[in-house]
């Protein structure tokens, strides 16, 4: 414990902050279809999910190793990099929460890290290749997979059920949603808490708090847990009403499909030890399953937004990240003060912004846009 300093447990803290906004963030990921179609009732499934976000944290631990021994060098890397690292990827799940954009948490960590590492150590502080291999291609691949997946998933229930009663049908396929989002959950869980175990780990390894190419310990992945669960729990409502109703107007056949085709890919990847990111995988399902339906309507520009901002995300965490560093790496103890202040100070007034038009359980599926507006929220109950 005498490694545990100051900025060490500052850094665990924000760690753990960044893991509850991704669980906020990705709730989408997993529930948003099932909220749109009925099959789950939307404070019902964010409790579900977040319990089962906690379960899927103790399942595996490949990724968490490919981020603390992986796509950076944790020999250069200090607490204070981690960080403003840390800092970055906060802001960005943020913003793109406010504008309920279903950007990718692990990319906005992986660029904030990035960003911070390449100021703080140089450019051969990052393993470029490892980024490539275990971030690059997966976020290019994974969603691709995914989308083939849910769209001929999607193509094969229709054709199984075209002549069953429409009413049967639904109400089969719901039953089926609560399991399958169930499982994307747990996928979650398996893969995105890692990210945050994987952190924590880097920087207890960069304090000599644990040896290099050290595992996460076990109060480690129960705290990641626990923050992604409860981040979950208090449902990122903006982003899953752009994933529920914004690309495609989805039917429970669909949903079911998109939410198994989730599950494998991201099943899959954390067996790999590939840090995808869940919400590509779970956007590119929804599309796929939205083209599996004959006729049915795929809002092309909503998912022309959701392109660039996952387009963008890496490199914009990574300049916040970056600016971070430079700050802390400078300015030493004030400068990390004034990062921890100037951080805490954007999250707070992007929270007030939000609060402008509020989007919240009981109407979450009232439209499929988010937006800002000046004059004061309508009366509960209202759309927003």
């Amino acid at each position: 414990m005498d490694h545990i300093t100051f900025l060490v447990a500052v850094v665990i803290v924000t760690a753990l902050a960044f893991d509850f906004t991704n669980g906020f963030h990705d709730t989408a990921n997993a529930m948003a279809t099932s909220i749109a179609t009925g099959a789950l009732a939307p404070r019902t499934a964010v409790l579900i999910s977040g319990v089962l976000n906690v379960v899927g944290a103790f399942l595996s631990t490949e990724v968490a190793r490919t981020i603390s021994g992986g796509i950076v060098d944790d020999a250069l890397v200090t607490p204070g990099m981690i960080f403003a690292g840390l800092v970055g990827a906060i802001l960005w799940n943020l913003l793109t929460w406010l504008l309920g954009l279903p950007s990718s948490s692990s990319h906005a960590l992986f660029g904030g890290l990035i960003g911070a590492v390449w100021v703080g150590a140089g450019r051969h502080g990052v393993h470029f290749g490892k980024v490539v291999e275990k971030v690059l291609v997966p976020a290019v691949a994974s969603p691709v997979v995914a989308g083939i997946a849910a769209l001929l998933a999607t193509w094969l229930a229709y054709r199984l059920t075209d002549r069953a009663r429409e009413e049967s049908v639904a109400k089969g396929f719901r039953i089926g949603q609560i399991a399958s989002a169930s499982l994307v959950s747990l996928a979650h869980g398996t893969n995105d808490a890692q990210k945050t175990m994987g952190v924590i780990t880097l920087t207890l390894i960069a304090a000599g708090a644990l040896g290099p190419d050290a595992g996460p310990p076990l109060w480690v992945v129960a705290s990641a847990g626990l923050a992604i669960g409860l981040g979950t729990y208090l449902g990122g409502w903006r982003i899953i009403r752009t994933m529920g109703k914004g690309l495609t107007e989805i039917r429970s056949p669909q949903g079911f499909a998109a939410e198994t085709a989730s599950t494998t890919v991201i099943l899959t990847s954390a067996h790999l030890g590939f840090a995808l990111s869940t919400t590509q995988v779970a956007s590119g399902s929804i599309l796929g399953a939205g083209l599996g339906r004959r006729l049915a309507e795929v809002r092309w520009s909503v998912a022309g937004r959701m392109a660039v901002a996952w387009v963008i995300t890496l490199p914009a965490a990574a300049l916040i990240g970056g600016g971070a560093a430079a700050a802390v790496q400078h300015g030493g103890d004030l400068g990390t003060a004034v990062v921890a202040v100037v951080g805490t100070a954007l999250a707070a007034g992007i929270v007030v912004l939000s609060r402008r038009n509020p989007v919240h359980a009981r109407n979450v599926n009232d439209t499929h846009e988010v937006s800002l507006r000046d004059e004061p929220p309508a009366k509960v109950g209202a759309a927003a």
